[in-house]
């Protein structure tokens, strides 16, 4: 369900890995820029501290924070999540936002699913968007590992959850180079924008507060991408996104045992999902949902489908072994059809 967020803080969950410019960010956030108030939790996994005697190493509980200049907090977080956003929820409204760093975490749906389901969570915050900070310079080599069988590769799962993606270190690549990289982290994820930083001074108004993470943005969700997919070779081990289209009223009950198939079978490989639906019987209400592998957020859109308007399906499938023809083909099949409900 769609949880107006208007009174809750906003929370940004950073990924990204060893090297690709996460401590300078975070003390950028820290000491460098003056216009936003946020508080940064580092987990306890860190590749290092955030700064040479900046996060003491004597941290024994969340209550231990240290208030920089500008206004920032940071806090270290040892073990319990739930505990330390609990105890400074009462804070919460100091503050214009909230990062989590999440230092070789590659797959983020634990932390959302948390900050989503648990009550003393839900109430005081709301995730407003995955960032994965990457390494411009040697983001290809991580994402063409090889691993060992079963296991996952976490540059492409960090790249495949991003609501945004700060492509760092722009300066040690060729634009030619540049160029290339883009066009395969728009194949891997389409959902992200794409910001370019160097020596990770980012745009924090083009990453924090914009609600990037929730269920309507694929109202927003550029046109071409449905208009353009190829039928490519399916590739098993490939991330990438896949967007499927089309005009109709869906058959409440064939979609939703669809989904519930889908999930059980394949939530594993489904790391990001988003869709815009017309449901037969549901006159004018135009819903959405928005998932990460199998926890789904549904609900109508706050806007209804405008008088004329074409009722167009719309899905986004992000994750592994992902075949177009099948995922279309069992939509399609979800369809409302006059002559079974007069059969």
């Amino acid at each position: 369900m769609a949880t107006d967020s208007s009174d809750l803080t906003p929370m940004t969950v950073i990924t990204g890995f060893l090297g690709a410019g996460k401590t300078t960010f975070v003390n950028y956030i820290l000491k460098e820029q003056n216009e936003w108030k946020i508080m940064v939790l580092e987990n306890e996994f860190g590749e290092v501290s955030i700064d040479d005697g900046l996060v003491a190493e004597s941290l024994d509980s969340p209550e231990d924070i240290i208030t920089m200049d500008n206004g920032c907090v940071c806090c270290s977080v040892r073990g319990d999540l739930v505990r330390t956003l609990g105890q400074m929820a009462k804070r919460r409204k100091e503050f214009d936002a909230i990062l989590l760093e999440t230092t070789g975490l590659a797959d983020p749906s634990a932390i959302i699913y948390t900050v989503q389901t648990n009550t003393k969570l839900s109430d005081n915050y709301f995730i407003d968007s995955i960032v994965c900070l990457a390494d411009a310079k040697h983001l290809n080599q991580h994402l063409d590992e090889k691993k060992p069988e079963g296991a996952i590769n976490e540059a492409l799962q960090q790249v495949a959850f991003a609501d945004k993606i700060l492509l760092n270190k722009t300066d040690l690549v060729t634009k030619e180079e540049k160029d290339t990289l883009k066009q395969r982290l728009t194949k891997i994820n389409q959902f992200a924008t794409v910001i370019e930083t160097e020596r990770s001074r980012a745009p924090l108004d083009k990453i924090l507060g914009l609600n990037s993470f929730n269920m309507e943005s694929i109202l927003n969700f550029d046109k071409n991408f449905f208009e353009n997919q190829e039928e490519s070779k399916h590739h098993p081990e490939l991330v990438e996104s896949v967007g499927i289209q089309f005009e109709g009223e869906l058959h409440a009950q064939y979609f939703n045992m669809f989904m519930m198939d889908l999930l059980r079978e394949r939530a594993a490989d489904m790391y990001r999902t988003k869709g815009l639906l017309a449901f037969h019987g549901q006159g004018d209400v135009k819903f959405v949902f928005q998932g990460v592998h199998e926890q789904i957020n549904f609900g109508p859109a706050k806007e209804p489908w405008a008088a004329g308007e074409t009722k167009m399906n719309k899905f986004v499938f992000i994750g592994k072994n992902l075949n177009r023809k099948e995922l279309t083909d069992s939509l399609m099949e979800c369809l409302y059809k006059e002559e079974e409900a007069e059969a």
